[in-house]
């Protein structure tokens, strides 16, 4: 596992245009809000399969659950695509074979790996996904309005125009170290990366975005010389 001044970090690229990732690092990290994607995608998977839109109460929940990480607007989407066992039916489907539910109502104590999250990405943004057109364009322009001051992560990897992601942080009340995460879609030398990238042990919130965000760039860099 990747170490970083103690922290560890784990980073994963794929280029949309030609399909091929690179990654570093396969820890399980647990989620903290970068789970609310997943949450969203699972309830967008339920949805799909009952033949339905979804409602405006649940489109509510959900802008404010991805925009601005709203965390009780987070829970109660939990509680509708029905908590851990929920998430992990979708995740199976969507072939996150490393992510795990968090017990009860901690969702940001699913675990997860940056692969994990890649796989997730493709998803949302790849044409070959479990989710249908509109649930993918849907979830997208949910991630390209997070509010300012909750921006940063991946997108500074990106070279160019727009970006789209959901960035995860949370303390460990045992350690005080943080949890720092951030996934998401940037576009780097005219072509569309998706990313992840995942920390934990950092001794502040702070640090943790310097370190996902310096992750985040090195990857696109180093990556897209040889993707």
């Amino acid at each position: 596992m990747p170490v970083t001044g103690g922290a560890t970090v784990a980073v994963a690229v794929r280029r949309l245009g030609s399909g091929v990732s690179a990654g570093y690092g396969d820890a399980v990290f647990d989620t903290a809000s970068i789970v609310k994607v997943d949450i969203l995608a699972a309830l967008l998977l339920r949805a799909q399969d009952a033949g339905r839109r979804l409602t405006p109460r649940e489109r509510t929940y959900a802008a404010a659950m991805i925009e601005s990480s709203d965390n009780d607007s987070a829970s109660v989407l939990w509680r509708d695509i029905g908590g851990a066992d929920g998430l992990n039916a979708a995740n199976e489907r969507f072939g996150l074979a490393r992510t795990t539910g968090g017990d009860g109502p901690q969702w940001g104590l699913t675990g997860t790996t940056a692969a994990d999250q890649l796989m997730l990405l493709g998803h949302i943004f790849g044409a070959r996904s479990e989710l249908s057109e509109a649930s993918r364009t849907y979830l997208q322009g949910l991630m390209g309005r997070i509010v300012p001051g909750q921006d940063w992560g991946v997108s500074a990897a990106g070279d160019g125009p727009g970006w789209a992601l959901k960035n995860g942080w949370m303390p460990h009340d045992a350690t005080g170290l943080w949890v720092v995460n951030s996934i998401g879609r940037v576009t780097s030398g005219g072509d569309d990366c998706l990313v992840a990238a995942l920390s934990s042990g950092n001794p502040t919130k702070e640090q943790g975005i310097a370190l996902v965000e310096e992750a985040a760039r090195s990857a696109v860099s180093a990556y897209g010389r040889t993707m």
